[in-house]
């Protein structure tokens, strides 16, 4: 399966420097997110997608139907494409940051979750739909953790992968499961 994980456009929140991981609580995408997405959607043109899937949060699905408008593919919504839980939904960004810094592998906030964890979620996500998909190329727009997770699941080392950034309609691209590297020596 061909995979390509999208991270929504720029948010509301994005804006405001706050946290939003309750996926009950609406956060929209701003007219940049929006221009973002239709960036995004004209660079993915090409690709013909045999599935796709969004996190629950409105700004993922916003991004979603925006990169498939004029195709004729429904969106699948689910949960384990959604941002990491952090328990600390309304607060600034930097509570968070601020708190996992020592150890953002490891270190789980109240009432969220590691990276370890999220890499398990977001693992599951990907072994399911590699079944229901094995020949499939699959939108999947989440969120900046998730696909990091992602990024360390398909081979890079764990902790830069939780450390690194990844921006808004920015993309992962991966074949899952990953294919093994080979060396082959000429001569």
């Amino acid at each position: 399966m061909l995979l390509y994980l999208v991270r929504h456009g720029e948010s509301e929140a994005n804006v405001g420097g706050f946290i939003n991981d309750d996926p009950t609580r609406p956060v929209l995408l701003t007219a940049k997110g929006r221009a973002q997405a239709v960036t995004a959607a004209q660079a993915l043109s090409g690709i013909s997608f045999s599935h796709a899937y969004a996190s629950q949060f409105l700004r993922a699905r916003q991004t979603a139907e925006i990169i498939l408008a004029g195709r004729d593919l429904p969106l699948r919504i689910d949960a384990r494409l959604n941002e990491r839980r952090s328990g600390l939904d309304g607060q600034q960004v930097e509570a968070f940051n601020g708190l996992v810094r020592p150890d953002p592998v490891r270190i789980k906030p109240a009432n969220g979750e590691s990276f370890l964890e999220q890499m398990q979620r977001v693992g599951d996500f990907l072994e399911e739909i590699a079944r229901r998909h094995p020949d499939g190329i699959v939108l999947a727009v989440s969120h900046e953790n998730p696909i990091q997770a992602a990024a360390a699941l398909a081979g890079q080392d764990v902790e830069a992968a939780a450390r690194a950034s990844l921006g808004n309609c920015a993309w992962l691209r991966l074949e899952w499961p990953p294919q093994p590297v080979t060396l082959r020596a000429d001569g």
